[in-house]
């Protein structure tokens, strides 16, 4: 292999929801990068997978992720996590539950052990998962609390064309508005700005805020909110040394010409962030969990369940997960050596 991750460990891919396309882009994912890596292995049950990849790809069950490496230009490697019962494309069981939060746990405590390089997610079926008494609101929470992080994990999109940060994740739009205040906003975006530094190598982040209102509330025509709550918190993002600016109407911040005056957009709410990356680039699309002690992207898309099973789902935003996560560990375990 060729890429500099042949090094370091295999990065940790973990099943998802198996009546998803998790699987399906596993497999497509590991023929575009056997050649050149990054080396992952799946988090899966091995028959499932063998099934999927059809008998013209070789599966190679693996007992640690150290055999990965060597295997991975001609076998995709499997870690073993048996499913409960088989799969119907397209039909979430939550029998299967269990199998799917294994899977992320598992992936987590290799990372944690340095077996694992970074963790990548596969999307999860949330409603299954809550059916079979899941409490977390997401893959974000859940990682966070796996890893016992003291502040809520701050979810960051980010592509080669964008990088946008949500200040409230999986809340309502209610929820999210009653809930904004400038110490949230002042917290998530500083940690935005720690890791656009150590883990994207940029030394001097500009965020750039969005307001909450039409035209950032036009000097509190259209709401105080960004008056009383988000030009506060810009302020004090500024007396701390970060090279904040706004409140920028949201409606006109993400055009080519604005976006090449920031580093990272801080959004206010989940689709104020999601929707531009998504219309931007969504195939180049990563989600990435900033604030844990692990590296962790995931693909920027849902299970597909109306597509599961029919071989039409696309790999390119795996492919940008499993790319992105090789060198933003890379990044991190040189910097643990300076």
């Amino acid at each position: 292999m060729t890429d500099t991750s042949a090094a370091a460990p295999p990065l940790a891919l973990t099943m998802g929801e198996p009546a998803g396309i998790g699987g399906e882009v596993a497999v497509k994912a590991w023929q575009a990068l056997a050649a050149s890596g990054p080396a992952f292995f799946l988090l899966d049950d091995p028959a499932r997978i063998a099934a999927l990849a059809g008998p013209g790809i070789r599966i190679a069950e693996i007992a640690a992720p150290a055999e990965a490496t060597a295997l991975f230009g001609s076998a995709l490697p499997v870690l073993p996590v048996p499913l409960a019962v088989p799969v119907q494309p397209g039909r979430p069981d939550p029998a299967n539950a269990a199998a799917v939060i294994r899977s992320i746990t598992m992936a987590v405590q290799l990372t944690q052990a340095g077996q694992a390089s970074a963790v990548v997610t596969n999307p999860i079926q949330k409603a299954t998962l809550y059916e079979a008494g899941f409490p977390h609101p997401g893959h974000t929470e859940f990682l966070g609390a796996l890893v016992g992080s003291t502040a809520e994990p701050v979810m960051m999109l980010a592509s080669p064309m964008l990088r946008v940060v949500p200040v409230s994740i999986h809340v309502s739009l209610r929820t999210a508005i009653e809930t904004l205040t400038s110490d949230l906003i002042v917290e998530r975006s500083l940690i935005a700005h720690r890791a656009l530094c150590t883990d994207f190598g940029i030394a001097n982040p500009r965020l750039a805020v969005a307001g909450l209102n039409p035209h950032a509330g036009e000097g509190g025509a259209m709401g105080v909110e960004d008056d009383m709550i988000v030009a506060p918190a810009i302020r004090t993002l500024r007396e701390a040394g970060v090279a904040a600016s706004g409140p920028y109407p949201p409606d006109t911040m993400f055009t080519p010409r604005a976006r090449a005056g920031y580093d990272a957009a801080i959004c206010m709410y989940h689709d104020q962030a999601l929707i531009p990356l998504k219309t931007i680039d969504m195939d180049g699309g990563v989600n990435v969990t900033l604030g844990l002690p692990v590296v962790r992207t995931s693909p920027d898309h849902g299970t597909a369940l109306d597509i599961a099973g029919k071989g039409s789902a696309d790999q390119g935003s795996l492919i940008a997960a499993l790319r992105l996560a090789a060198e933003l560990a890379a990044r991190r375990a040189s910097a643990a050596q300076h």
